[in-house]
């Protein structure tokens, strides 16, 4: 069947492009979606196996980072998303779980360093309370980025 696009736009939700065709023969008016095929984003652990992306377990891990710590849900799903998305539009199929726990910290770093610190405990496995004491130093040392602040420092200049 051979037919012409009519008309082009993204459809409601940005997921797809809405064509209207129509066929040349005929003239019958016809609409079509198109989306992008992605293959799931897999990652490749720190034992060689390889298992599927869940958002839900690194939410999980954060807001295991977080626990009794004076950070609002919504922040960590918030980071969450932003991760995820941020994964997705790097287009790779398959991703080191170092890659992952380096975007949890840097997110836990801007938002708690108790939580930070919690986290890079398990990730990087420290082995004593040495690597404890080093990494609250480097902590210490390294100013804590929040991007919010920064937003609205923005906001308040562009008013």
């Amino acid at each position: 069947m051979d037919d012409k696009v009519v008309d082009s736009r993204v459809s409601r939700d940005g997921d797809a492009i809405r064509r209207r065709r129509e066929c040349i023969s005929c003239g019958h008016r016809y609409t079509t979606y198109e989306e992008i095929e992605r293959a799931d984003l897999r990652v490749v652990k720190r034992d060689g196996r390889i298992e599927p992306f869940d958002r839900k377990k690194l939410l999980g891990g954060m807001i295991k980072a977080c626990q009794k710590r004076p950070i609002h849900i919504e922040d960590l799903e918030s980071a969450a998303n932003e991760i995820s998305d941020e994964l997705e539009a790097e287009n790779f199929r398959e991703i080191s779980h170092m890659v992952i726990g380096t975007k949890v910290m840097e997110r836990l770093h801007e938002l708690d360093p108790v939580a930070y610190v919690r986290y890079a405990s398990v990730y990087r496995q420290f082995k004593d309370i040495g690597e404890f004491i080093d990494e609250i130093q480097l902590l210490e040392k390294r100013p804590r980025p929040n991007r919010y602040q920064q937003e609205l420092f923005a906001e308040a200049k562009h008013s």
